[in-house]
């Protein structure tokens, strides 16, 4: 299946009220207040949004990996309870067991899942072609580009084959010339695949060409300031950083968080 590029599309994920308290010595914080915000089914969606704000918070619950203090996710409508395939997620740092070759990374989720061997090969070199890593399987992380490793940790997060792939601030830490081949490999493997993503980013140029929506979120606690469409053609290349009308998204992206910077704070948790 290909990409959602218009209309509304049925929801693949979901949190519904998402609210997420921690302890702290003065008392609770809240982090995250009463977020609801959908993937659809083979969409692209960047979440953007301040320091603090909720963002890894949010992706950490969507993954199973922390528990919501109130709210819930739902994967195709069932709760999601715990960690599991349903989600592959990639942080900024790359994640990498250092004595394990490239193949063997990408190899590692499916190793878990008790996938047999000859699947398991076939299912990594797949992967690996699908992110321009073959011709690197044998090599050790120490020998990649910091590009490479991330590619890795995508091929990784993808070989298990998730419902939802969940990427929080992955070309954060590449320099601006890796950065953007890595957004053109992206779009590229999200064409291919019509994996359902969710992105954290704090580059609003990164996240207008990239997602089919952007959501802003506010300061913390973080709640959903706005929701903004984002049609533009596909499929999509930096060519378009250029272009009056991808800047004119920018700009309103740019305009509704600095709108969220300067709205009154409200009392919260």
């Amino acid at each position: 299946m290909g990409p959602v590029t218009s209309g509304p599309a049925p929801p693949k994920l979901r949190t519904v009220g998402l609210t997420k308290d921690f302890v702290t010595r003065p008392g609770p914080l809240r982090v995250l207040d009463r977020i609801d915000v959908s993937v659809g089914d083979g969409e692209f969606v960047c979440m953007v949004g301040s320091s603090g704000c909720g963002k890894s918070t949010l992706l950490a619950i969507a993954a199973g990996l922390e528990q919501a203090t109130e709210g819930e996710v739902l994967l195709d409508g069932a709760p999601v309870t715990g960690p599991g395939a349903h989600c592959g997620l990639v942080f900024q740092s790359f994640s990498l067991y250092p004595w394990r070759t490239v193949a063997e990374n990408v190899a590692f989720g499916l190793e878990i899942a008790g996938l047999d061997r000859a699947a398991r090969r076939k299912r990594v070199a797949d992967y690996l072609d699908v992110m321009e890593l073959s011709a690197f399987a044998d090599a050790l992380p120490g020998q990649l580009s910091g590009g490479m490793k991330q590619r890795t940790a995508i091929a990784r997060a993808l070989a298990t084959e998730p419902e939802v792939l969940l990427l929080d601030e992955p070309f954060g830490a590449l320099d601006a010339q890796t950065r953007g081949s890595m957004q053109e490999l992206i779009l590229g493997v999200w064409r291919t695949l019509g994996t359902s993503i969710l992105m954290v980013t704090h580059d609003v140029e990164e996240a207008v060409l990239l997602s089919n929506r952007v959501y802003v979120l506010s300061p913390r606690p973080g709640r959903v300031a706005a929701e903004l469409d984002i049609r533009l053609p596909d499929p999509r290349h930096r060519s378009m950083l250029r272009d009056p009308e991808f800047q004119s998204l920018c700009h309103r992206v740019d305009d509704l968080l600095g709108e969220t910077m300067q709205a009154e704070p409200t009392p919260s948790g």
